[in-house]
């Protein structure tokens, strides 16, 4: 199926999740995650109307940056090396995984203009997922107000893989729990509005929590052909 299509099905999906939660669907981010395909995939998607990609690699953004350049928005979804942050600075929108200060710091140093950033936050607290805790996250923000080149617009969280609705309910519902405490912290350099949360399997439950982002691959812009 062309993503096209499959961008008409997601939205429609994600038109009636708002409507039965009462939200305005203009409030979400759709993300084509498209670490698994090609650029010329990529390009289908930015072709369809997709204005946000997802990349997980410096290389799989750097190799669609020389395709796509500036045409989508970029978003570095996946775990950041400092090594790797003067790779991708000034090309990337967001940086969804925001989750230490040596990171911070790199960033900090490399970039020219303030980096739109969302903190990891591990809710579940699986060892295989990277992310701070909740307790640590707020901690963490809070020392970032001295960092001029880091706004923190948001958190975000990888749900455990499951088809169990109440555990992804409890995850999404924290990871808005937290974002809500810090947005009452009223820090200029945290505003903390947005929620990255919720991939091909679960976006329309993410939505219902809150989500302001959902991150689609499969779903949307699928394999290569």
């Amino acid at each position: 199926m062309k993503v096209a299509a499959k961008l008409e099905h997601i939205n429609q999906q994600i038109l009636e999740t708002c409507r039965k939660v009462n939200r305005d669907p203009n409030e979400i981010k759709v993300i084509a995650v498209t670490k698994y395909v090609s650029t010329e995939r990529a390009q289908e998607a930015v072709e369809a109307g997709i204005l946000n990609l997802g990349e997980n690699r410096d290389e799989g953004l750097l190799a669609k940056w020389e395709v796509l350049g500036d045409k989508p928005n970029w978003h570095f979804i996946g775990t950041l090396q400092t090594r790797k942050v003067k790779n991708i600075i000034g090309k990337v929108e967001y940086i969804h995984s925001l989750d230490r200060l040596s990171l911070a710091e790199e960033i900090n140093k490399r970039a020219e203009n303030p980096v739109k950033c969302l903190v990891q936050v591990n809710v579940s607290q699986e060892e295989s997922k990277h992310g701070l805790t909740p307790e640590e996250a707020i901690v963490f923000i809070k020392q970032l107000k001295s960092f001029e080149n880091i706004r923190v617009e948001g958190l975000m969280t990888m749900a455990p893989f499951t088809d169990d609705e109440n555990v992804l309910r409890d995850c999404f519902q924290a990871l808005r729990q937290l974002r809500d405490q810090i947005k009452e912290l009223h820090l200029d350099y945290a505003p903390c509005k947005e929620l990255s949360m919720g991939m091909s399997n679960d976006f329309t439950i993410a939505i219902e929590e809150g989500a302001t982002m959902v991150r689609i691959g499969t779903a949307l812009v699928g394999e290569d052909d």
